[in-house]
């Protein structure tokens, strides 16, 4: 799978504000923002992100995901903290 076939299952499966997705290959990295995830649990957040992507995940076209998950304010504040 590319990145931007990803992006594109997330995109159409979730209210996403921003979606960052990479990798090649099998192994992908996601960062998702949305304020959808508002008072969720880590975990939470990642199934929402793995559930779309299951049928790929089980069928090998997805080995390996590195998600990561963010509020709105939650993304300021990660992104402020990583500018240094």
């Amino acid at each position: 799978m590319k990145p931007n076939e990803i992006k594109k299952i997330l995109i159409n499966a979730l209210t996403l504000d921003e979606i960052h997705v990479s990798g090649d290959g099998k192994h992908f990295q996601i960062i998702a923002v949305s304020d959808q995830f508002a008072g969720m649990s880590r975990v939470k957040k990642q199934q929402m992100i793995y559930i779309p992507l299951m049928e790929y995940i089980s069928d090998d076209r997805i080995h390996a995901l590195s998600i990561k998950v963010y509020t709105q304010e939650e993304w300021k504040q990660d992104r402020k903290l990583n500018e240094f």
